[in-house]
């Protein structure tokens, strides 16, 4: 992110330099209109100062709940330890309950998963085989919790935390408080809608599936709920960047038409550049939840898929519980996985488009020197930094993804079938 000092001397150079032309050109004294007595009030606040943060940052208090719900997963320890900062530490109440919640229902994992793993030794036919290793697949983001939230929570907690400043300086600019409407509503759903559909979907396994029995359901519980939050978590982030970037570009819009000069171009390409690196730091500070959720993903809607048509191949399309159950587990995590890849496509393409709109609009022969200087500066800074979220370099988050998700998926699938067809249909027994 900008820092703060940074960003305060690119506007503020840009105020002298409006200052100076108006003391070089007319020769008197600059009059302040009430627009910039204001302006010159907003000035004074920092990004800097917790209190001030607190104030304008509407976003922490719109999705606070979902936290709550991280925490109380043991999923994501980071607390708002004072005003407009989040903070992890090792040695807080919130991560001392997440290591105990861990250890509660690691146990209970490890004691369903040794039946599940029992159940996959004593299996002989191939297609049994994949079948079984589906439920035990379903309990391995439990193990990585450490290593995909707790280990990247430092790096969440200063996201969070750059959000709160991105506000402030947001307010600096436009004179306008950053809104979410209908944000915290939509979170209190769908928190609600997460829990509802873990017990669902965990039920309708049970119901369809043969060997999944409701007692091994208690280690599914949070892991599923987990999963549903985590694609919950990136839905509202990508959104409130989307928001962020409507507003900002309307904004821009609406100050160029009143006043179309090299100091507002330039305050405005200082808070793009801080909008966008906030987008990028949402893929850099989730990349290890992410990368590892996406390919859950893409290892269940494989199995998943193959088990369904495995089971179509030998006996026909019968719509058997097991047929059902295989396809309402590939149809859960190819929509979950839709909704990640979709949603951050949509946020990325609003990132500069209205902005962007707004320059190209500008009649550059109607403006000064510096002013057209400062146009061209904003296009080529939306050019050098193209809104994309990255998850470090692993993969880029867009409807791309699902595209080579499919691919990769369809061919798995063909060696699956290829395999299973290669092998013999009734073993032979010995007389």
């Amino acid at each position: 992110m900008i820092p703060d000092h940074m960003f305060d001397e690119g506007i503020n150079n840009s105020l002298l330099r409006k200052d100076m032309k108006h003391l070089h050109i007319n020769r008197v004294v600059y009059g302040k209109t009430q627009r910039d007595y204001e302006r010159e009030q907003r000035n004074l606040l920092s990004s800097q100062d917790g209190d001030t943060c607190e104030i304008h940052d509407q976003f922490y208090r719109d999705h606070k709940l979902l936290l709550v719900l991280f925490r109380a997963l043991a999923v994501m320890p980071i607390t708002r330890s004072r005003p407009g900062t989040i903070t992890f530490s090792w040695r807080s109440r919130a991560t001392a309950y997440a290591i105990f919640f861990y250890i509660v229902t690691t146990v209970i994992v490890l004691v369903v998963g040794y039946e599940r793993i029992m159940i996959l030794g004593s299996t002989k036919k191939f297609d049994d085989y994949i079948y079984s290793i589906l439920f035990v697949a379903f309990l391995v983001p439990h193990f990585w919790i450490p290593f995909v939230g707790w280990g990247v929570a430092h790096q969440v907690a200063i996201y969070k935390t750059n959000w709160g400043k991105f506000q402030v300086r947001y307010y600096r600019i436009t004179g306008e408080n950053l809104q979410f409407p209908n944000l915290k509503t939509t979170i209190v759903i769908i928190s609600a809608g997460c829990l509802l559909l873990a017990v669902g979907f965990l039920l309708s396994l049970c119901a369809l599936l043969d060997g999944f029995l409701l007692r091994h359901t208690s280690a599914y519980y949070h892991i599923i709920t987990m999963i549903n939050m985590n694609c919950a978590l990136w839905y509202i982030n990508c959104r409130g960047i989307k928001i962020a970037s409507l507003s900002l570009s309307k904004c821009f819009h609406r100050d160029v038409n009143v006043e179309c000069s090299a100091s507002l171009i330039s305050s405005y390409r200082y808070l793009w550049l801080n909008l966008s690196e906030l987008l990028q730091s949402l893929g850099n500070a989730y990349a290890r939840t992410y990368s590892t959720y996406c390919l859950f993903m893409f290892f269940n809607i494989t199995i998943a898929v193959y088990g369904a048509l495995s089971e179509i191949v030998d006996h026909g399309f019968k719509f058997s519980f097991k047929e059902m159950g295989l396809f309402v587990d590939a149809a859960y995590c190819s929509t979950l996985l839709f909704i990640f890849a979709d949603c951050s496509h949509k946020a990325t393409l609003q990132v500069a488009a209205g902005v962007q709109d707004t320059l190209l609009s500008i009649d550059v022969l109607s403006v000064d020197r510096p002013t057209q200087k400062e146009i061209d500066h904003f296009i080529q800074a939306i050019e050098m930094n193209p809104a994309v979220v990255s998850l470090k370099g692993y993969a880029h988050v867009n409807r791309e993804l699902l595209t080579s998700a499919i691919s990769m998926i369809a061919i798995y699938l063909i060696v699956l079938l290829q395999f299973k067809i290669s092998l013999p249909k009734d073993i032979p027994t010995s007389t």
